[in-house]
């Protein structure tokens, strides 16, 4: 059937669109509070980036090599650019980035200066929970 819709369908289509188009609109401050919380996210990956980067008297293992913090945080930040669709959130950074070598699958370790190694996961969030106990 092609033509105009019979004439009692079409006041709701006038009606339907703008509701519509006010629901899209009182949905946008939603997104931008996503915005906002991905931007505080980030701050909290980059914090947990820079706490590996200031281990100076600790290595970081990684496919059973060693690399200094600088080597190791400028290597998470790679990996992260490389990885920033899977990641939304500083736990995401902490599951999919900085835990383990997506190439072999073995976990990757910090190994202090008096042979103590822990999984860079367990530094991670022992960081994170840190991160946010912090006041602002």
């Amino acid at each position: 059937m092609t033509g105009p819709l019979p004439r009692q369908r079409r006041p709701w289509i006038l009606i339907g669109l703008p509701i519509i188009l006010c629901a899209a609109a009182l949905a946008l401050p939603l997104s931008a509070t996503a915005g906002e919380r991905s931007v505080k996210e980030a701050e909290k990956i980059e914090a947990l980036i820079a706490a590996v980067e200031h281990q100076t008297d600790a290595a970081f293992i990684r496919n059973n090599q060693a690399y200094d913090s600088t080597v190791a945080a400028e290597f998470l930040r790679r990996k992260w650019r490389a990885q920033t669709f899977r990641v939304g959130s500083a736990e995401d950074f902490i599951e999919k980035v900085g835990s383990f070598s997506s190439t072999s699958g073995r976990p990757y370790l910090i190994r202090f200066r008096d042979g103590r190694e822990i999984a860079c996961s367990v530094f991670l969030r022992a960081e994170l929970a840190r991160l946010q106990r912090t006041p602002k």
